[in-house]
């Protein structure tokens, strides 16, 4: 049996959204996937806070460097 994989992926591009669920899907990677549209919301999943309560630690991050309000490298 496979296990589920928490993926946060913060991404504000929809296009690079859609990509990335058709690349997870074709690897057969089993996974709940958590979007984030900027470095904030992110960092808010991260820590719990706002609409990021009560959600799991991520097993994978995947994180985009250029987005509004707080970038990726900023967010790292």
């Amino acid at each position: 049996m496979k296990q589920v994989i928490d993926i946060l992926l913060a991404e504000d591009n929809p296009d690079d959204i859609e990509i990335t669920k058709r690349a997870l899907k074709n690897a057969n990677v089993i996974n709940r996937l958590y979007v984030a549209r900027d470095g904030e919301e992110a960092l808010n999943f991260l820590y719990n806070k706002g609409d990021g309560e009560n959600k799991p630690k991520p097993d994978l991050i995947l994180l985009d460097i250029n987005m509004p309000k707080v970038n990726g490298i900023e967010a790292a």
